[in-house]
Parts: structure tokens; C-alpha cells; sequence
């Protein structure tokens, strides 16, 4: 049978299916495989399931000769050189539409979060500070009647979108032309990221990680963004310049941040920490038991069908 290499642990009920078609070797170890041990591991392997922490890069692809498929347990792919992988004739997919409704939910979770200072709150309560309640204790902001500005307007964008009218928020939203093309009459204003972020209240960021994203929201953009808006980043930490992002919290030149993902995951950039005005979370928008077994058992099935000369079920164009 061919090999094939997971990076991760995957549910017993997820790997037997591919068991069945395949000699499967994973990698048990905490944390994402060291690039040497991939390199090795990879050698004689005709598929790889990997994640978002792997670096799949020329070394690695030059290093397995009789790779046929990756499969990528994320909707994107930016650890990925696709172009690379293309040139060597090797399959990648993705884990597309499947993770959809639960960033959609996390995203809103994450808005409520920080506009009604939950987190601050319960750092208070957890801290023994909390003196009673008082009529100007921590006074949030309320999303009725604000503009809720998406920075990208893809599946997900648009299902952030979609909950909007259940909090009495307006949508505005920015994006690719082939995608604002998409959105036919969908109930929202498309404008330029400059007027956006200049207007809006709570801005959220959906855009994949490409050169023209890296860094997007940076110095200029957050001086641009309102006093009192505030921040979402559940797509790539790279769209956001951390740095950039401390010094205008710091500065209280917007209210707040909630960010799912960093720069340089695990790590977070030291002058975030202490602040009271972000919220800080590990990597979740996509963990709920449902939405990660779902990616799983894509993933995998995408293998199973490269494997058998078949064309996958969600390829990367």
C-alpha cells in the first residue's frame, strides 16, 4: 500500500478509513513536527495530511520524490508553496466550506467579547478587585446601530455578515472584485478599505494571507480607523502588523482588539500582553469537536481519492 504521513493525531475513527487504503504513519509528538523529522519522514511517502503549523516549503517538497497529494487540514494554504507543488506535479487540497459557520460564530463571540469588556471583567472577578456593582463599572459599547466593517467578503465574511441584523448592526464590506461580484444584492455596502475603515465600528478581518495582505492593517490603517472601533482578526496574524497594533492600542487610538491569531504563533508579541484593551485567544475559531472532525475526515478524504487516481474533492486552484 502507499504511505502516507499525518503531522497531527487525528481521531482513531478518522485515520482507520485511511488505514484501510494506506500505510499510515503519524506524528504523536506535542506540538508540530520539527522541519528535519518532515524531511525524513517524508521521503518515501505518497500523501501528507498536514495543518496550518506545517511548513511545507521547496526543502520539504525536494525531499519526498514520490509525494502525489497534501492535504491541508485548513481553508488556507499559505504554509503551503502551492506553486512549488504544481511544478512537481503534486495535488493540494484544502478544507474548504466546512469551517464556515463556527469562525462565523466565533467571530460574533469575539465581538461581544471585547465591546462588553467580558474578558477584562473576569480577569477583575478572578483577581479579587471586583468591589460591587457600580453604575460606571466598565461600561462597554453597544453594536445597535454601528457599522460592522468586513474586510474581506468571501463564505466566511459573508456568513459574519449574515448575523449582523440580529445585533442592529449595518454591513459594510470591501474585497477582490471577483468576489464583491459574488455578492449579487447581498444587504450590505461595498466601499474602498480607506472609506471603511475611516466609518466603521467593529472591523473584521477575512481575507487570506497572500504579499498584498501581509501587513495590511498597519500604522496608517489603525491612525485612520475611529477612536472608539474596534478590531477582529480571525483570519491570518499576518494581516496585522502587531507592533503596529500595540502602539495604537497603547495610544488608545481605537478601543479595543480581539485576536484569534498572531504573527508568529505560539507567540504573541510581547507589548500585547499587558494590556487590558485586547483580547487574547489561542488559535479557536474553528474548535468545535463538529467543525474539526468534519476537516478531518475531508482531508482525508481527499487522499483517499488522489490515491486511487481520482480527482480530489476540494483541490487548491
Amino acid at each position: 500500500m502507499p504511505s502516507v504521513l499525518v503531522t497531527r493525531r487525528l481521531p482513531s475513527s478518522v485515520l482507520s478509513r485511511l488505514q484501510s487504503v494506506a500505510d499510515v504513519d503519524v506524528h504523536r509528538g506535542e506540538g508540530p513536527i520539527a522541519p528535519d523529522e518532515l524531511r525524513r519522514r517524508i521521503a518515501d511517502t505518497a500523501g501528507l495530511v498536514c495543518f496550518s503549523t506545517d511548513a511545507i516549503d521547496r526543502a520539504v517538497l525536494e525531499a519526498a520524490p514520490q509525494l502525489r497529494v497534501i492535504a491541508n487540514v485548513a481553508v488556507g494554504y499559505d504554509n503551503i508553496d502551492v506553486a512549488q507543488a504544481r511544478s512537481r506535479g503534486v495535488i493540494v487540497s484544502n478544507t474548504p466550506d466546512v469551517l464556515t459557520e463556527s469562525v462565523a460564530d466565533f467571530t460574533w463571540g469575539l465581538i461581544l467579547a471585547i465591546t462588553r469588556r467580558l474578558a477584562e471583567g473576569e480577569r477583575l472577578v478572578r483577581r479579587g478587585e471586583w468591589k460591587g456593582w457600580a453604575f460606571d463599572l466598565m461600561l462597554g459599547s453597544e453594536l445597535r446601530g454601528k457599522q460592522l466593517g468586513l474586510i474581506g467578503f468571501g463564505r466566511i465574511g459573508r456568513a459574519v455578515a449574515s448575523r449582523a441584523p440580529a445585533f442592529g448592526m449595518r454591513v459594510a464590506f470591501t474585497a477582490r472584485g471577483d468576489v464583491a461580484a459574488e455578492t449579487g444584492d447581498f444587504p450590505g455596502e461595498s466601499m474602498s478599505l480607506d472609506r471603511l475603515l475611516i466609518t466603521s465600528d467593529v472591523i473584521s478581518l477575512h481575507v487570506p494571507l497572500t504579499p498584498d495582505t501581509r501587513h495590511l492593517i498597519d500604522k496608517r490603517a489603525l491612525a485612520r480607523m475611529k477612536r472608539s472601533a474596534f478590531l477582529i482578526n480571525t483570519a491570518r496574524g499576518s494581516v496585522i502588523d502587531e507592533a503596529a497594533l500595540a502602539w495604537a492600542l497603547q495610544q488608545h487610538l481605537i478601543a479595543g482588539a480581539a485576536l484569534d491569531v498572531y504573527e508568529n504563533e505560539p507567540a504573541v508579541h510581547a507589548d500585547l500582553l499587558p494590556l487590558e484593551n485586547v483580547l487574547l485567544v489561542p488559535h479557536l475559531a474553528s474548535g468545535t469537536t463538529e467543525t474539526r472532525s468534519t476537516m478531518a475526515e475531508l482531508a482525508i478524504d481527499n487522499v483517499i481519492e488522489v490515491l486511487a487516481g481520482r480527482a480530489p474533492l476540494t483541490p487548491v486552484l
